[in-house]
């Protein structure tokens, strides 16, 4: 049965592509494959494996397709995580007043890939070090922020090192993630 819904805006994030030279993807080469498949108004952001699009399937269905697509078209079997325009614009709504203003820290967005859920994802990343980092949630968007100076001393370096925790989730900076916000918009 395939899940329809009216035509809307998403971004894909495919967790793990162009990074240190592994699992290499053209963005060109992604916009095509995601235009072949039958989503519309493609476009890519940065190599990180950012896909702004439309489509009436919904979010589940669409992570299942991606994914597929990912490893038939590329090879790799990428987690993607799916999110709408709306529900990114209304995640970034809600970011704490501290996240993305301090310029000697590090300002990440942490979004959780499904079937995990949130809850699941702060479970595994367990108790933030208050003295380090700063931790927040909406959504399936992790609010993060560190000092660069302290970064080695807090959780996010952990999550990276369990790969229960990291298969979870792709990580995008305060930057990215307000860019493809706007971009997705203006889609």
């Amino acid at each position: 049965m395939r899940e329809c819904e009216a035509m809307r805006t998403y971004i894909a994030l495919l967790r793990g592509i162009n990074v240190g030279g592994k699992n290499k993807i053209l963005m060109p080469e992604l916009k095509a494959a995601f235009t072949d498949v039958g989503f519309s108004d493609v476009r890519t952001y940065i190599a990180s494996g950012n896909v702004i699009f439309s489509s009436n399937l919904g979010e589940s269905v669409i992570q299942v397709a991606t994914e597929s697509l990912i490893l038939e078209r590329f090879g790799f079997n990428i987690p993607v995580c799916v999110i709408s325009s709306a529900d990114l614009r209304e995640a970034l709504s809600h970011a704490p007043v501290w996240w993305d203003t301090d310029p000697e820290s590090k300002h990440n967005a942490l979004f959780v890939i499904s079937p995990m859920t949130t809850q699941e994802a702060l479970a595994l990343i367990g108790m933030v070090k208050p003295e380090y980092e700063k931790l927040d949630y909406y959504g399936k968007m992790i609010f993060w922020s560190a000092p660069i100076a302290t970064f080695s001393r807090t959780r996010l370096t952990k999550i990276v090192q369990s790969k229960t925790a990291y298969d979870a989730i792709t990580i995008r900076g305060s930057n990215t993630a307000r860019k493809l916000s706007e971009l997705a918009q203006e889609a």
